[in-house]
C-alpha cells in the first residue's frame, strides 16, 4: 500500500495519545473545501510504501501510542485491514479517519477488532449532501449504514462536520442532527483556509452562526462542541 504523507508525532488527530498520522491517497468525493485535495487529484505522488512507514514505526516503540490513518478515504485500500492488522499487532493503538461511504469496510474492521477510535465527516443535511462532497448527486444510504455501524461498534467515535458560511445555515443542522440521533459526540468544525484548497473564496461562519449550529445539534446528540476556535 501507497502512504503519501506522513505527519511523524501529533498530539491532535488521537484523540487523548501520542500518535502519528498516515495519509493515503484517493476519495470518493470532490468536496471544494479539502485541505488534502493533492491527495485525491493524483498531484501527490507517495511517499513511501507500507514497509518503510512499518520500518519507521519500529523505531517509535514507547514514544507513540498509536497511529491514525486518514486521506483521502482510506476505506478505499483493500489492504488496509492488513496494515491496521500489522499496526496492532507491534502495539500501537489505531485511529480511522473516514468519510463513511464504505460500510462494507468498517464491517469488516469492526469485527476484526482492528480500530480503537473512528472520526466520521458528516458533510451536511441530506438535501444539501451531494453539492457539499461536489457530486452532482449521491446515495446516501452507505451514509447512513455507516452511521449506525459505528454507533453500535463498541469503540471511541466522534461525529464531525467541517462547516463553510457558503454551504452551511442553521437548517442544515436539523438535518444532520436527524442522520446521527442518539450520537454521544459530535464536533463542529470552522472551515480554515490552506494552499491546497481547490476552491477559493469559502469562509468560515462567524461565532453567533457557529453557536446557532450547536444549539440546533443538541436537540439531538449527547456532547456537541465547536472545536478550532479561540
Amino acid at each position: 500500500m501507497k502512504i503519501h504523507g506522513l505527519q511523524k508525532m501529533t498530539l491532535l488527530d488521537f484523540p487523548g495519545h501520542v500518535a502519528c498520522t498516515v495519509f493515503l491517497g484517493g476519495c470518493d468525493f470532490r468536496c471544494p473545501f479539502c485541505h488534502n485535495y493533492e491527495l485525491i487529484d493524483g498531484s501527490a505522488e507517495p511517499l513511501m510504501d507500507d514497509e518503510e512507514f512499518f520500518a519507521f514505526l519500529e523505531k517509535r516503540g514507547g514514544l507513540l501510542d498509536g497511529v491514525a490513518v486518514t486521506g483521502g478515504e482510506p476505506c478505499l485500500h483493500p489492504g488496509l485491514p492488513d496494515f491496521l492488522a500489522r499496526v496492532r499487532e507491534m502495539g500501537f493503538m489505531t485511529k480511522l479517519d473516514t468519510d463513511g461511504f464504505h460500510p462494507d469496510m468498517l464491517r469488516t474492521l469492526f469485527g476484526g477488532g482492528l480500530v480503537d477510535y473512528v472520526a466520521m465527516d458528516v458533510k451536511n443535511s441530506p438535501e444539501k449532501y451531494a453539492a457539499t462532497c461536489g457530486l452532482e448527486k449521491i446515495d446516501l444510504s452507505p451514509i447512513r449504514e455507516s452511521i449506525s455501524l459505528i454507533m453500535e461498534s463498541g469503540i471511541g467515535y466522534e461525529f464531525r462536520t467541517t462547516v463553510i458560511d457558503e454551504f452551511h445555515e442553521v437548517a442544515d443542522f436539523d438535518g444532520i442532527g436527524e442522520m446521527i440521533r442518539g450520537a454521544g459526540k459530535y464536533f463542529i468544525q470552522p472551515f480554515t483556509d490552506r494552499d491546497s484548497v481547490p476552491f477559493g473564496n469559502l469562509h468560515a461562519p462567524g461565532r453567533e452562526k457557529l453557536a446557532g449550529f450547536e444549539a440546533a445539534v443538541k436537540k439531538y446528540v449527547g456532547s456537541v462542541s465547536i472545536r478550532g476556535i479561540d
